[in-house]
């Protein structure tokens, strides 16, 4: 793609999601549905006006990042602990008994037992993005239900670290001595990362707060940087971004980098899910609709079901637990991930990754109508729920 056509597809993709995006608003539709539609309408196998989607992806897949950072500089550290600590057995059941539900479906429409593995594997986790963007940033973050949200997606990512060290192992068959080495790697990157925020990061930070532009590019590149290391020691990118916006969290600063980074972190959110939309081939859709309606009837019914019985017996309120249920009642982006690492390495065919792709997609499209139809949220379509 040269710079000629990225400019214009750039064109293509935000004046596109401008003019849905009201066609949304006046018909009272969430604004994530309007960005997938229009993938799909402009990608590859619609009209065919944006065709490089692998590099929008690719650029795309910053937003995560940045988002990751943001909800890192909400939580303090020590309350942080708590509360993953509280919600350890809650996402470790629930993720093995999503996985087992989605093998079994996929065994019964004749899948073979490795696809039908990573497909039980694709539905363990909930939607990172969709379940953080549509907590309200000023009200659930520093509320009960936002903590129960954010420990569990967070648990569920540490999951997602592992499945993928397995599927990036492919045919060379991910080692031991790599698990290992990722299990190390993570508690000793949290302490050097205190430790550089600490005695480097916030001097620097405090001894220049009046130059506004440069506390800007250490933000950006604190986050960027950590979340590279990161992936360099076999974890994720998100990982380390999350990193670094705790490591700062407990700083005066971190109110004026979450303000900052914001309209940066809706640039990039916006081309990751016209890339969701615009990657799938909609040529293939007869063949995996069936499959994919009914994983996608399982994550959003049984998943908030699930989610409620743990949660009350944890003693949390009928209530909080059927609302965490419902905003964490889809499959994540690591799902469509996964799909495209184990199809890159032969682990399964195109068919088994459109039926992952397909149900992610349809159930980001779903779970957002009942999240924002239904709790408070920023881009809820009436005024009593929405909050910001």
């Amino acid at each position: 793609m040269d710079n000629g056509s990225l400019v214009f597809s750039f064109f293509l993709i935000f004046t596109g999601a401008a003019a849905l995006a009201s066609v949304a608003l006046y018909t009272r539709q969430p604004l994530l549905v309007a960005y997938i539609v229009l993938g799909a309408i402009l990608g590859p196998y619609g009209l065919k006006l944006v065709s490089d989607t692998k590099l929008l992806s690719d650029i795309s897949h910053i937003g995560i990042i940045f988002l990751l950072f943001l909800l890192g500089l909400d939580m303090q550290p020590g309350h942080l602990a708590h509360m993953l600590k509280k919600t350890a057995l809650i996402g470790l059941i629930s993720s093995l008994v999503f996985a087992a539900s989605g093998y079994v479906i996929a065994l019964a429409f004749s899948f073979s037992q490795q696809e039908s593995l990573i497909i039980g594997a694709a539905m363990m986790f909930s939607s990172t993005i969709i379940g953080i963007k549509l907590l309200p940033t000023t009200v659930l973050h520093h509320k009960h239900t936002g903590e129960l949200v954010v420990s569990i997606l967070l648990l569920q990512d540490l999951v997602a670290i592992v499945v993928l060290l397995f599927l990036y192992g492919g045919e060379k068959q991910a080692s031991g001595s790599a698990l290992l080495f990722t299990l190390i790697a993570l508690p000793a990157l949290v302490v050097c990362a205190f430790i550089f925020v600490k005695y480097v990061l916030l001097k620097l930070m405090q001894k220049f707060d009046r130059f506004h532009e440069y506390l800007f590019l250490m933000a950006l590149g604190w986050c960027l940087g950590l979340a590279e290391l990161a992936n360099l020691l076999g974890l994720s990118a998100e990982i380390g971004a999350f990193i670094a916006g705790v490591s700062v969290a407990t700083s005066p600063i971190a109110l004026y980098i979450a303000t900052s980074l914001k309209p940066l972190r809706d640039f990039f959110l916006i081309l990751f899910f016209f890339s969701v939309g615009a990657s799938f081939n909609l040529g293939l859709l007869t063949d995996v609709i069936v499959p994919a309606c009914l994983l996608s009837l399982f994550a959003l019914t049984l998943k908030p079901a699930i989610f409620r019985s743990l949660m009350q017996y944890l003693k949390e309120k009928k209530s909080t637990a059927w609302e965490v249920g419902f905003r964490l009642g889809q499959v994540s982006e690591f799902s469509i991930l996964i799909a495209y690492i184990a199809a890159n390495s032969g682990l399964i065919g195109t068919e088994a990754s459109h039926v992952i792709q397909a149900t992610a997609i349809m159930t980001f499209l779903l779970s957002s109508y009942i999240v924002v139809f239904n709790f408070k949220s920023p881009i809820a379509v009436s005024d009593r729920l929405r909050r910001d």
